[in-house]
């Protein structure tokens, strides 16, 4: 029979929701400071990953399945990324502000 697992509180969605929010803020929030404009890109990426990780394991319950479904996440995520950096790269938009 499957191990069962149990689900994480009303509580722990809560809390995630709630970073989410945060995350999310800071992703705007970020956007407006000239200084970080060098590590922009880079910066939005480790955010958004950090979001995607966080939905994908709560509100998908993605923590409680099996690993080759969390491979075939991770893997998507990577191939994601990896095609997102190389447009920006191809097309300027790391010089977000200009110089």
């Amino acid at each position: 029979m499957a191990e069962q697992h149990s689900h994480a509180s009303v509580g722990t969605y809560v809390q995630v929701a709630v970073l989410l929010v945060i995350i999310t803020a800071l992703e705007v929030g970020v956007i407006y400071i000239r200084q970080l404009t060098p590590i922009l890109i880079p910066l939005l990426v480790v955010m958004s990953v950090a979001k995607f990780t966080l939905v994908v394991l709560f509100f998908m319950h993605l923590r409680y399945d099996a690993r080759p479904l969390a491979a075939l996440f991770v893997g998507s995520l990577t191939i994601a990324v990896g095609v997102g950096v190389a447009l920006a790269t191809l097309t300027g938009a790391f010089l977000v502000f200009g110089r």
